[in-house]
């Protein structure tokens, strides 16, 4: 094959990447952990510059509300209600058949993130909760494999890069686990926010690949696609020498210390999940958000709210009781993962 016919020639001619950095590409292992909107964004990216082993993750089905934001997945996946992991790989298999492409429907937890991930050299975090993005800040810090978190809702997104060794991790700029107010699933958002984070998640995972991580500058970065407005903000002089975990070496998430838990309700067809930081929930804000799914009771000291666009495994609907210590029962579901699926997109952190 010459070069002119070489799928990755535009790519190698760039003097960042040329030759060497495109052959790096092809021997490298890159995780992106969640296929929703960013992650499909990334992994597509990824998928066609050459990134030579791709592990996909994810622990929820496609829905009609994705394919607003969510490029890889079509209507015919979201009428069989396909595991996004699985429908990523098929589709990005007819993309770049030369590579290798892992999919696991999964929910990711303490109990198997070291097996699933272990092999990346980088991870790419396309996650839609806190509790799970410190669980792979922990795996980075104990790995030393460069994570590359991103966020967006409503018009506005964030990326910021976790090198071990260089500049702080996720607890020494958030020591503990924030509470997450908003979910694109309540609050909205633009499709074009999550594209731009997701491909520059993506290229900031290749030029560690290409370069290594000690040139990557540690910088927040923050986008808005309707205005227009960008800000970037060095972080290299903001790691705590006394963090939890990569100062100390405590690794509570991966230890699963303080993490949320499950509990399948026999013979109710429901799931309790009890998140991993709980306090007095705002009953009257999540009311709103429900409210605007189906119909919502409100009772003392909890709000039941019916979601009409997701589909019961168990019963006939799915319906979500929320208690004033930030508890929660989905009814309508036995599966763990997808009830906390269900708690992470409509209640948050």
């Amino acid at each position: 094959m010459t070069r002119a016919d070489d799928r990755y020639h535009r790519q190698s001619l760039l003097p960042e990447i040329g030759r060497e950095g495109q052959a790096a590409l092809g021997l490298s292992t890159v995780a992106v952990v969640g296929t929703g909107a960013l992650g499909c964004a990334s992994v597509d990216v990824l998928a066609r510059a050459g990134v030579g082993r791709l592990i996909l993750i994810d622990r929820d089905v496609v829905e009609l509300t994705n394919l607003q934001r969510q490029g890889l997945y079509t209507e015919a996946d979201a009428r069989a209600g396909a595991p996004k992991a699985i429908a990523a790989k098929r589709r990005l298999e007819f993309v770049n058949s030369s590579i290798v492409i892992e999919a696991h429907a999964a929910d990711v937890s303490a109990e198997n993130v070291e097996e699933l991930l272990d092999e990346a050299d980088v991870i790419v975090d396309g996650t839609d909760n806190f509790e799970t993005r410190y669980l792979l800040n922990d795996l980075a810090i104990s790995e030393g494999i460069p994570l590359v978190i991103g966020g967006a809702v409503g018009t506005r997104g964030t990326i910021t890069p976790i090198v071990p060794g260089r500049g702080p991790c996720l607890r020494c700029l958030h020591r503990d686990l924030p509470t997450q107010h908003e979910t694109c699933d309540t609050a909205g958002v633009l499709g074009p926010i999550v594209q731009m984070i997701g491909v520059r998640q993506a290229a900031i995972a290749m030029r560690l690949i290409v370069e290594g991580a000690d040139t990557l500058p540690i910088r927040l970065e923050e986008f808005d696609a309707w205005t227009g407005a960008a800000r970037s903000m060095d972080l290299s002089g903001s790691r705590d020498t006394d963090c939890i975990c990569c100062g100390q070496g405590r690794h509570d998430f991966l230890d699963g210390v303080g993490v949320g838990r499950t509990t399948k309700l026999c013979g109710r067809g429901a799931v309790q999940v009890v998140p991993a930081k709980q306090g007095k929930a705002d009953l009257a804000i999540i009311a709103a958000a429900l409210a605007k799914f189906g119909a919502v009771t409100t009772l003392d000291g909890l709000v039941r709210g019916e979601l009409a666009g997701e589909s019961a495994d168990v019963g006939d609907a799915v319906e979500l009781t929320v208690f004033e210590d930030g508890r929660a029962i989905v009814r309508g579901t036995e599966d763990a993962g997808r009830a906390r699926s269900i708690y992470a997109k409509y209640i948050g952190g």
